[in-house]
Protein backbone atom coordinates (compact mmCIF):
# COMPACT_ATOMS: atom_id res chain seq x y z
CA UNK A 1 0.00 0.00 0.00
CA UNK A 2 1.17 3.52 -0.75
CA UNK A 3 1.26 5.60 2.42
CA UNK A 4 2.09 9.25 3.01
CA UNK A 5 2.55 10.99 6.36
CA UNK A 6 1.77 14.71 6.57
CA UNK A 7 2.50 16.94 9.56
CA UNK A 8 0.44 20.16 9.60
CA UNK A 9 2.31 23.10 11.12
CA UNK A 10 1.38 26.75 11.39
CA UNK A 11 3.27 29.55 13.07
CA UNK A 12 0.42 31.62 14.48
CA UNK A 13 -1.00 29.16 16.98
CA UNK A 14 -3.73 30.82 19.09
CA UNK A 15 -2.46 29.51 22.43
CA UNK A 16 1.27 29.46 21.66
CA UNK A 17 2.48 31.63 18.78
CA UNK A 18 5.62 30.34 17.09
CA UNK A 19 5.55 26.98 18.86
CA UNK A 20 6.47 24.97 15.74
CA UNK A 21 9.94 26.55 15.79
CA UNK A 22 10.32 26.67 19.56
CA UNK A 23 13.71 25.34 20.62
CA UNK A 24 13.53 22.36 22.97
CA UNK A 25 17.00 21.29 24.11
CA UNK A 26 18.58 22.28 20.81
CA UNK A 27 15.91 21.00 18.41
CA UNK A 28 12.73 22.67 17.21
CA UNK A 29 9.32 21.29 18.13
CA UNK A 30 8.48 20.50 14.50
CA UNK A 31 11.85 18.80 13.91
CA UNK A 32 11.35 16.58 16.95
CA UNK A 33 7.89 15.57 15.70
CA UNK A 34 9.19 14.95 12.16
CA UNK A 35 12.07 12.82 13.46
CA UNK A 36 9.64 10.54 15.29
CA UNK A 37 7.82 9.80 12.04
CA UNK A 38 10.78 8.53 10.04
CA UNK A 39 10.50 4.96 11.35
CA UNK A 40 6.90 4.69 10.13
CA UNK A 41 7.21 5.47 6.42
CA UNK A 42 10.23 6.24 4.19
CA UNK A 43 11.81 9.67 4.65
CA UNK A 44 10.66 10.76 1.19
CA UNK A 45 7.06 10.12 2.22
CA UNK A 46 7.08 12.41 5.28
CA UNK A 47 6.05 16.02 4.64
CA UNK A 48 5.52 19.14 6.74
CA UNK A 49 2.49 21.11 5.51
CA UNK A 50 2.70 24.83 6.28
CA UNK A 51 1.67 28.28 5.10
CA UNK A 52 4.58 30.05 6.78
CA UNK A 53 7.89 31.06 5.17
CA UNK A 54 9.75 30.73 8.49
CA UNK A 55 8.70 27.12 8.86
CA UNK A 56 9.45 26.49 5.18
CA UNK A 57 12.99 27.87 5.57
CA UNK A 58 13.51 25.77 8.69
CA UNK A 59 12.45 22.67 6.76
CA UNK A 60 14.95 23.48 4.01
CA UNK A 61 17.69 24.02 6.58
CA UNK A 62 16.99 20.71 8.32
CA UNK A 63 16.35 18.59 5.24
CA UNK A 64 12.64 18.09 5.89
CA UNK A 65 10.37 17.79 2.87
CA UNK A 66 7.56 20.35 2.93
CA UNK A 67 4.42 21.38 1.07
CA UNK A 68 3.16 24.95 1.04
CA UNK A 69 -0.56 25.49 1.65
CA UNK A 70 -2.85 28.50 1.82
CA UNK A 71 -3.43 30.59 4.94
CA UNK A 72 -7.16 29.83 4.87
CA UNK A 73 -7.24 26.24 6.13
CA UNK A 74 -9.92 25.80 8.80
CA UNK A 75 -8.02 23.10 10.70
CA UNK A 76 -4.87 21.03 10.61
CA UNK A 77 -6.75 18.27 8.80
CA UNK A 78 -7.89 20.75 6.14
CA UNK A 79 -4.22 21.68 5.75
CA UNK A 80 -3.32 18.01 5.34
CA UNK A 81 -6.05 17.67 2.70
CA UNK A 82 -4.74 20.65 0.75
CA UNK A 83 -1.18 19.38 1.01
CA UNK A 84 -2.29 15.97 -0.24
CA UNK A 85 -3.92 17.55 -3.28
CA UNK A 86 -0.76 19.57 -3.95
CA UNK A 87 1.30 16.36 -3.96
CA UNK A 88 -0.46 15.31 -7.13
CA UNK A 89 0.08 11.61 -6.35
CA UNK A 90 -2.23 8.76 -5.42
CA UNK A 91 -1.88 7.15 -2.00
CA UNK A 92 -3.97 4.51 -0.26
CA UNK A 93 -3.64 5.92 3.27
CA UNK A 94 -2.83 9.39 4.59
CA UNK A 95 -1.44 9.70 8.12
CA UNK A 96 -1.85 13.00 9.94
CA UNK A 97 0.52 13.54 12.88
CA UNK A 98 -0.05 16.89 14.54
CA UNK A 99 3.08 19.05 14.53
CA UNK A 100 3.03 19.59 18.30
CA UNK A 101 3.69 15.95 19.29
CA UNK A 102 7.48 15.93 19.94
CA UNK A 103 7.35 12.75 22.05
CA UNK A 104 5.06 10.68 19.83
CA UNK A 105 6.15 7.05 19.67
CA UNK A 106 6.74 5.79 16.12
CA UNK A 107 5.60 2.28 17.13
CA UNK A 108 2.27 3.73 18.20
CA UNK A 109 1.84 5.57 14.90
CA UNK A 110 2.49 2.21 13.22
CA UNK A 111 -0.09 0.54 15.48
CA UNK A 112 -2.76 3.04 14.44
CA UNK A 113 -1.79 2.54 10.79
CA UNK A 114 -2.10 -1.25 11.05
CA UNK A 115 -5.54 -0.92 12.65
CA UNK A 116 -6.62 1.31 9.76
CA UNK A 117 -5.85 -1.51 7.32
CA UNK A 118 -8.33 -3.76 9.17
CA UNK A 119 -11.28 -1.35 9.10
CA UNK A 120 -12.21 -0.31 5.59
CA UNK A 121 -14.13 2.96 5.54
CA UNK A 122 -13.09 4.02 9.04
CA UNK A 123 -10.97 6.91 10.21
CA UNK A 124 -8.56 5.78 12.92
CA UNK A 125 -7.24 7.87 15.79
CA UNK A 126 -5.08 7.33 18.87
CA UNK A 127 -6.50 7.23 22.39
CA UNK A 128 -4.94 6.73 25.82
CA UNK A 129 -6.07 6.45 29.42
CA UNK A 130 -6.16 9.68 31.41
CA UNK A 131 -3.65 9.38 34.24
CA UNK A 132 -4.46 12.38 36.42
CA UNK A 133 -7.26 14.68 37.46
CA UNK A 134 -5.24 17.59 36.04
CA UNK A 135 -5.54 16.06 32.57
CA UNK A 136 -9.22 15.28 33.13
CA UNK A 137 -10.04 18.90 34.03
CA UNK A 138 -7.86 20.56 31.37
CA UNK A 139 -9.75 22.04 28.39
CA UNK A 140 -6.58 21.47 26.36
CA UNK A 141 -7.03 17.69 26.72
CA UNK A 142 -9.69 16.21 24.46
CA UNK A 143 -11.73 13.60 26.30
CA UNK A 144 -13.00 10.56 24.40
CA UNK A 145 -16.16 8.50 24.83
CA UNK A 146 -16.18 5.10 23.06
CA UNK A 147 -18.42 2.07 22.83
CA UNK A 148 -17.31 -1.49 23.67
CA UNK A 149 -15.81 -1.86 20.18
CA UNK A 150 -13.71 1.31 20.58
CA UNK A 151 -15.81 3.23 18.09
CA UNK A 152 -15.97 6.94 18.88
CA UNK A 153 -19.27 8.11 20.35
CA UNK A 154 -18.22 11.65 21.26
CA UNK A 155 -15.24 13.86 22.03
CA UNK A 156 -15.20 16.95 24.23
CA UNK A 157 -12.95 19.42 26.01
CA UNK A 158 -15.29 19.04 28.98
CA UNK A 159 -14.50 16.67 31.86
CA UNK A 160 -16.38 13.55 30.72
CA UNK A 161 -17.48 11.00 31.77
CA UNK A 162 -18.25 12.02 35.31
CA UNK A 163 -20.63 11.06 38.13
CA UNK A 164 -23.38 13.08 39.83
CA UNK A 165 -20.79 14.77 42.05
CA UNK A 166 -18.75 15.68 38.94
CA UNK A 167 -15.82 13.66 40.28
CA UNK A 168 -13.02 12.11 38.23
CA UNK A 169 -13.25 8.33 38.16
CA UNK A 170 -11.64 7.39 34.83
CA UNK A 171 -11.36 8.69 31.31
CA UNK A 172 -9.66 8.57 27.94
CA UNK A 173 -7.88 11.28 25.97
CA UNK A 174 -7.19 11.77 22.29
CA UNK A 175 -3.69 11.24 20.91
CA UNK A 176 -3.41 13.40 17.80
CA UNK A 177 -2.54 10.83 15.17
CA UNK A 178 -5.17 10.18 12.49
CA UNK A 179 -5.37 7.94 9.42
CA UNK A 180 -7.66 8.58 6.47
CA UNK A 181 -8.51 7.25 3.06
CA UNK A 182 -8.24 9.79 0.23
CA UNK A 183 -12.03 9.75 -0.20
CA UNK A 184 -12.79 10.52 3.46
CA UNK A 185 -10.17 13.27 3.56
CA UNK A 186 -11.59 14.84 0.40
CA UNK A 187 -15.10 14.73 1.85
CA UNK A 188 -13.87 16.37 5.07
CA UNK A 189 -12.18 19.24 3.23
CA UNK A 190 -15.08 19.78 0.83
CA UNK A 191 -16.95 21.60 3.61
CA UNK A 192 -16.21 25.31 3.63
CA UNK A 193 -17.16 25.83 7.26
CA UNK A 194 -16.92 23.84 10.46
CA UNK A 195 -19.77 21.58 11.49
CA UNK A 196 -21.77 22.68 14.58
CA UNK A 197 -20.18 20.38 17.21
CA UNK A 198 -16.74 20.77 15.67
CA UNK A 199 -17.13 24.52 15.92
CA UNK A 200 -18.29 24.73 19.53
CA UNK A 201 -15.81 22.13 20.84
CA UNK A 202 -12.94 23.18 18.54
CA UNK A 203 -12.24 19.49 17.84
CA UNK A 204 -11.71 18.93 14.14
CA UNK A 205 -12.35 15.19 13.91
CA UNK A 206 -15.88 15.73 15.23
CA UNK A 207 -16.56 16.87 11.66
CA UNK A 208 -16.09 13.27 10.52
CA UNK A 209 -18.51 12.07 13.20
CA UNK A 210 -21.11 14.69 12.26
CA UNK A 211 -20.76 13.68 8.60
CA UNK A 212 -21.58 10.08 9.46
CA UNK A 213 -18.12 8.52 9.33
CA UNK A 214 -17.08 5.81 11.77
CA UNK A 215 -13.97 6.53 13.83
CA UNK A 216 -12.03 3.66 15.37
CA UNK A 217 -10.07 4.67 18.47
CA UNK A 218 -6.78 2.78 18.87
CA UNK A 219 -5.40 2.60 22.40
CA UNK A 220 -1.74 3.54 22.87
CA UNK A 221 0.41 4.26 25.92
CA UNK A 222 -0.28 7.98 26.20
CA UNK A 223 3.35 8.79 27.04
CA UNK A 224 3.36 11.54 24.43
CA UNK A 225 2.93 15.15 25.58
CA UNK A 226 1.12 17.48 23.20
CA UNK A 227 2.40 21.06 23.31
CA UNK A 228 -0.62 23.37 23.48
CA UNK A 229 0.70 26.12 25.76
CA UNK A 230 4.19 27.30 26.83
CA UNK A 231 3.98 25.38 30.13
CA UNK A 232 3.84 22.12 28.15
CA UNK A 233 7.41 22.73 26.97
CA UNK A 234 8.59 22.29 30.55
CA UNK A 235 6.82 18.92 30.70
CA UNK A 236 8.42 17.81 27.42
CA UNK A 237 11.87 18.96 28.54
CA UNK A 238 11.54 17.06 31.81
CA UNK A 239 10.36 13.91 30.01
CA UNK A 240 13.22 14.05 27.50
CA UNK A 241 15.78 14.28 30.30
CA UNK A 242 14.15 11.49 32.29
CA UNK A 243 14.02 9.21 29.26
CA UNK A 244 17.55 10.06 28.18
CA UNK A 245 16.42 10.97 24.66
CA UNK A 246 17.67 14.52 24.35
Amino acid sequence: MKIVLIIPARYESTRFSGKALYNILGKSLIYRTWSRCLNVVPRDSVFVATDDERIKNHCIDKGMRYIMTSENCLTGTDRVAEAYKNLGKEYDIIINVQGDEPLINSDEISKILEEHKKYDGYICCGVAKIKSEEEFRSPNIIKIIMNKDNDLLYASRAAIPTNKKLEFEWGYKQICVYTFSPDSLEAFSSRKEKTPLENIEDIEFLRFLEMGYKIKMVEVSGNSIQVDIPDDVLKVTKALKERGKI
